[in-house]
């Protein structure tokens, strides 16, 4: 099994308009509301792909209640921690006129000590079942920077490997309880290093210093240009698919979803990096993030490249 772990849970909605300015009042074309954050999205690729999944976390008030149904519709188990307050909406306004978009995202409720202790609880019995548990996204209110670094001593005692998808302070914090696998963007990595990468030469340079630090996986992700990776000591180029891509939103998230996947089922690095390649391309053919079509995935699969580095 795979478990996510999104500790800052939403309802990611989408207003598609013929044209959105500030100050006017605008019709809303069509719209989508789906289960988000970045560990839920992380689930429902995983079960697309045919993993058996659980999404824990924490959820607050209508918005969580929301967010837990839509998950368990899609045949994903549900273990989140329940807190005060309300789960945020992110809205994401494109304006179809220009392809433009506009976020607005809310903040969350603010976490309790007594409720962190509760998440620990629940996963590691999750963990416990699980081989691998993913943990994405950003820190709620009212929780210590470390506590990445905490859920991924609660997810190795139970036996499972720890996957992290985070940015900032987290990510930094984290580093230190040396998670089985990190994926920072090229800007992520940048900004952890406190310098501008010129060139994928830099990146390649970067990464390895990340994996330096006993990270047995590390995924740099650059949007439509592929990835740089270190599995298991060995470096590699990824080379996706050429799309003209619908949604960006999500790809990353797709991506650890088909790391995930892969690691669990004992694919080769070349293989994990094929999967994950191919469902971040599908992702972005689709107008929601974390969604993808297995027919185009399937596709995709035969049009990645991945080459090894020296």
């Amino acid at each position: 099994m795979i478990t996510t772990v999104t500790l800052n849970s939403a309802i990611d909605k989408t207003y598609y308009l013929g044209g959105f300015g500030k100050g006017g009042v605008h019709r809303v074309a069509r719209q989508l509301a789906e289960p988000g954050g970045k560990g839920n999205n992380v689930a429902k690729v995983a079960r697309l792909l045919g993993a058996e999944v659980a999404a824990s976390g924490f959820i607050a008030g209508a918005n969580g209640a929301f967010i837990e149904e839509r998950l368990a519709e899609r045949g994903i188990r549900t273990a989140f921690v329940g807190v005060k307050g309300e789960s945020r909406i992110c809205l994401n306004i494109i304006d179809e006129a220009d392809g433009s978009s506009t976020e607005l995202l809310e903040q969350g409720p603010i976490v309790e000590e007594s409720d962190v202790t509760r998440l620990k609880r629940a996963l590691h019995g999750l963990a416990s079942s699980s081989s691998v548990v993913v943990m994405s996204g950003s820190l709620p209110q009212g929780v210590n920077v470390t506590l990445y670094a905490e859920l991924i001593e609660t997810v190795r005692s139970a036996g499972a490997k720890a996957y992290l998808d985070t940015s900032g302070g987290a990510f930094a914090a984290a580093l230190p309880a040396k998670p089985d696998f990190v994926k920072p963007n090229e800007h992520e990595l940048a900004a952890w290093l406190g310098r501008e990468l010129r060139a994928e030469e830099d990146i390649v340079e970067a990464a390895a210093s990340l994996a330096g630090l006993g990270i047995a996986a590390v995924c740099v992700t650059l949007g439509g240009r592929g990835a740089v990776a270190f599995l298991d000591g060995k470096s590699y180029r990824v080379k996706p698919p050429k799309i003209e891509a619908v949604n960006t939103v999500g790809c990353g998230d797709s991506f650890a979803a088909g790391m995930a996947y892969a690691a669990e089922r004992g694919d080769s690095p070349e293989e994990r990096l094929r999967i994950a390649s191919a469902a971040a391309a599908a992702n972005a053919m689709s107008d929601r993030a974390g969604h993808l079509d297995m027919e185009r995935f399937r596709a995709y699969l035969k049009d990645v490249e991945v080459v090894a580095l020296g």
